[in-house]
């Protein structure tokens, strides 16, 4: 009957120890993607000096519309970036990218992890 307790007591310990761990997963996470445009259109298609010369957001995503700068043959493009991690590239009517950006994607974007509620950031190891 002691062995019993002995587990009992050690099972309880053992759930208190992972409620402790994960209690901070307990709570909503907010993913944010930060993305240098300039530098990520120069890295799918080339040039230099792209800027934004229009953007449109609705309640999914937000598109920016680009232009290189001091090119004879500026290019276009069009960046759309999906509130859920997803981006779309089309430079001149030709598709550069479709998926999902993640740290590994591109050196230009970079995820971020904050509590919803308190807004301080979550440190992943």
């Amino acid at each position: 009957m002691n062995d019993q307790h002995d587990l009992q007591a050690e099972l309880a310990n053992l759930i208190e120890l992972d409620d402790a761990i994960f209690s901070e997963w307990n709570e909503p996470i907010v993913c944010r993607v930060e993305v240098d445009l300039p530098g990520w259109l120069t890295q799918l298609a080339g040039g230099k000096e792209w800027e934004v010369y229009s953007e449109d957001e609705d309640e999914t995503c937000i598109s920016f519309a680009m232009r290189e700068k001091a090119a004879k043959t500026a290019k276009t493009a069009e960046v759309t970036l999906y509130h859920n991690g997803y981006a779309v590239v089309d430079v001149d009517g030709t598709a550069l990218f479709d998926g999902t950006l993640t740290s590994g994607t591109s050196e230009c974007a970079h995820l971020t992890y904050y509590h919803a509620n308190s807004g301080e950031p979550v440190t992943l190891n």
